[in-house]
C-alpha cells in the first residue's frame, strides 16, 4: 500500500510576527534616554552606590587571602571591611585637612594678588584697552571671593559626611555579602554561564583598573610633591595629594591638578615660578599619565582612548564629580551588562578595545573552566563545603 501525499496549504499557516530592525533600534534609543534621565535624577544615590561596590571590589582579595589561608570568613570580613574603611576616611580626613590649610593661607597673598592685577590693568592700559573694561574684567578676580568660593567648599564638604554614612553602611553589608559571592557566583555559573562571565570579567577589570590608577597615581603624587616642594610652592602635600586623586579621572585628570598650585605659584612667586611649575607638571605627568600610563590601562581594561573619554564626559554629565572619578568602572560595568553578557554582541568588543586583538567569545562559554575567566568571582569563595550524598 504506497503512502499518500497530503498537500500543505501554506498560504493559510501564519507567518511568524517580527518587529522591524528599525523600530528596535528606536525602543532602544527610548529606554536608553529614559534609564540615563532617571540615573541623572538619581545620581544623589547611585553615585555613592557605585563607589561603595568599586571600593568593594578592590578590598575583596583580602577575604580571598583569609579564606584561602584557612582564616574565619568573619576575620576576612572584618580586615576587608577595615581597610575599606581606612581607605575612604583617610582620604576624606586629608582632602578637609587640606582644604582647611588652604583656606587660612590664601589671606596672605591678599597684597601680592593686588600688585599683580595692578600690573595687569597697567599693560592692559599701554596697550590701548579702555579703562572702564579693564576694570570689569578685573572685578571678577578677587582673593576675597576665592576664599569665600574655599570656605562653601568646606562647608559642601562637610555635608558629605552624611553621604560618609550611607557609603559605609553599604560597605558593611556589601562586606557581608561578600562572604558568600563565591557559592552564589558558582550557581550562576552553572545557570547562566553567560552572566557569569561578563560579571566576572567587569570585577576583573574594575580590579585592573583600580590597581593601575592607584599605582601611577601613588608615582605622579611623589613626583609631582617633590618638584612643587624643590620649588617652594606651598602646600606641596595637598597638591601631591590632589594629583592623586585626580589621577583616577582619565585624559584631564592631570589639567585638574595643575590648575591650583599654579595659580598659588603665581602669588607665591610671579609669572616665572608659575611658569615653572607648568612645565614641571607638564613633563612628568605627560610622559607618565600620557605615555605610560595608558598602555597599561587600555590592556587592563580593554577600552580605547577614545571610548575612555567619552565615558568621562557622559559620566560627568549624569552622575557629577564622582561620575568623572568611576567612568572606567561605570562603563565597565554598562559592558558587562549589554555586550559581554551575550554572545552574539560581544563582537563589539573588537570596535571599544584598545587594540584590534580583541579576545573572540568561546562559542561553548559552558564548557569554560572557571579558573580561566578573568577577575573570577570564585576567588572570594569561602572554603567549600563537604560533599553531601543525595538521598535519592
Amino acid at each position: 500500500m504506497g503512502s499518500r501525499y497530503t498537500p500543505v496549504n501554506t498560504e493559510s499557516a501564519p507567518l511568524p510576527w517580527t518587529i522591524p530592525r528599525g523600530l528596535i533600534v528606536l525602543l532602544a534609543l527610548a529606554a536608553t534616554v529614559v534609564a540615563v534621565a532617571g540615573a541623572r535624577a538619581l545620581s544623589g544615590l547611585l553615585a555613592p552606590l557605585f563607589l561603595a561596590l568599586m571600593l568593594t571590589i578592590a578590598v575583596q582579595p583580602i577575604q580571598t587571602w583569609a579564606a584561602r589561608r584557612g582564616i574565619p570568613v568573619w576575620a576576612g570580613m572584618l580586615a576587608a571591611l577595615a581597610a575599606v574603611y581606612a581607605i575612604l576616611l583617610g582620604l576624606i580626613g586629608a582632602l578637609l585637612l587640606s582644604a582647611a590649610q588652604l583656606a587660612t593661607e590664601l589671606p596672605q597673598y591678599t597684597d601680592s594678588m593686588n600688585n599683580l592685577l595692578d600690573g595687569v590693568h597697567a599693560r592692559l592700559s599701554d596697550a590701548g584697552v579702555d579703562d572702564d573694561r579693564i576694570a570689569s574684567a578685573l572685578s571678577s578676580l578677587d582673593l576675597g571671593k576665592l576664599v569665600g568660593l574655599l570656605d562653601d567648599l568646606l562647608a559642601g564638604l562637610l555635608g558629605v559626611v552624611s553621604n560618609v554614612v550611607f557609603i559605609m553602611a553599604l560597605l558593611l553589608f556589601m562586606a557581608i555579602d561578600g562572604t558568600t559571592i563565591g557559592r552564589r557566583m558558582r550557581v550562576v555559573d552553572r545557570m547562566r554561564p553567560d552572566i557569569s562571565y561578563a560579571l566576572s570579567a567587569f570585577v576583573g577589570g574594575t580590579r585592573k583598573y583600580l590597581i593601575v590608577s592607584t599605582v601611577f597615581g601613588l608615582i605622579v603624587a611623589v613626583f609631582d610633591g617633590a618638584a612643587l616642594w624643590l620649588l617652594g610652592v606651598p602646600l606641596p602635600i595637598l597638591w601631591a595629594l590632589l594629583s592623586f586623586i585626580t589621577n583616577y579621572i582619565p585624559n584631564i585628570g592631570f589639567i585638574i591638578g595643575l590648575v591650583p598650585p599654579a595659580l598659588l605659584a603665581l602669588l607665591e612667586g610671579g609669572p616665572e615660578l608659575m611658569l615653572w611649575v607648568i612645565v614641571v607638571y607638564s613633563v612628568i605627568n605627560f610622559v607618565i599619565q600620557s605615555i605610560i600610563q595608558p598602555k597599561f590601562v587600555g590592556d587592563a581594561v580593554g577600552l580605547s582612548v577614545t571610548v575612555t573619554f567619552l565615558s568621562l564626559v557622559f559620566w560627568s554629565w549624569v552622575l557629577g564629580a564622582l561620575g568623572a572619578l568611576l567612568a572606567v568602572p561605570l562603563t565597565l560595568l554598562v559592558k558587562a551588562l549589554l555586550i559581554d553578557i551575550d554572545q552574539s554582541t560581544r563582537w563589539v568588543d573588537a570596535l571599544i578595545s584598545d587594540s584590534s586583538d580583541a579576545p573572540e567569545p568561546d562559542p561553548d562559554t559552558s564548557d569554560l573552566d572557571r579558573s580561566e575567566k578573568p577577575g573570577n568571582l570564585d576567588d572570594a569563595a569561602e572554603p567549600p563545603a563537604e560533599h553531601v550524598e543525595d538521598p535519592g
